[in-house]
């Protein structure tokens, strides 16, 4: 039986940061996984800036409520849950994603977790754990599941490899350019014409 993993944002919302960086007029925020392969050098990039411009997690969380989902996402969820079980596994964080999560139908979602200090400043995070996509990926095979992994950045790619069909969603040239081994989607159709073969 297959199941699928999938990364959220890029593939069923747009980018956080990318809106945060928009809202807030701070254009160094628009760095991500796209751009960055070493997520902990990225995250403690983005804590700084924070801290530069006294951004606390409620400024980041305003920003959040406004995001919508990618047009046909919701729909495109929908069809692969009436065929077989997703999982959504990403990077991002317990208190970023309810909004997001709520406005999907509330997939299952594996993700981190913020540290907060009193003051709401962002001062570090918690890691699942170490290379989470990927160890995901691998206990769904422990139970004899096969795994259709899809995402579009340097941090899904270890995910996508361990997986049993792994897929490039939309992503940017440079990720494609160093990851030739996966088929490249640009829309829902397109996905959904690969899984078909397998769900």
């Amino acid at each position: 039986m297959y199941i699928i993993c999938s990364d959220l944002e890029g593939v069923f919302v747009p980018e956080v940061w990318i809106n945060v960086a928009e809202k807030t007029g701070i254009p160094e925020l628009r760095r991500t996984t796209r751009d960055e392969p070493d997520y902990n050098k990225l995250m403690h990039y983005r804590m700084k800036i924070l801290d530069e411009h006294d951004l606390k997690l409620h400024d980041i969380q305003e920003v959040i409520s406004q995001i919508k989902p990618l047009p046909g996402a919701v729909e495109f969820i929908a069809w692969m849950k009436e065929r077989t079980q997703l999982i959504v596994v990403s990077d991002t964080f317990i208190q970023f994603a309810d909004p997001l999560m709520k406005q999907l139908g509330r997939p299952t979602l594996f993700c981190h977790t913020l540290i907060m200090d009193e003051t709401n400043r962002i001062t570090g995070y918690t890691l699942r754990q170490k290379d989470p996509k990927r160890k995901t990926v691998e206990a769904l095979q422990s139970l004899t599941y096969q795994v259709i992994a899809m995402g579009d950045s340097y941090n899904d790619t270890s995910m996508l490899k361990q997986a049993d069909v792994g897929i490039l969603f939309n992503p940017p040239q440079n990720v494609i350019d160093d990851y030739p081994e996966f088929p490249v989607t640009y829309d829902y159709e397109q996905l959904k014409e690969i899984m078909k073969e397998y769900i």
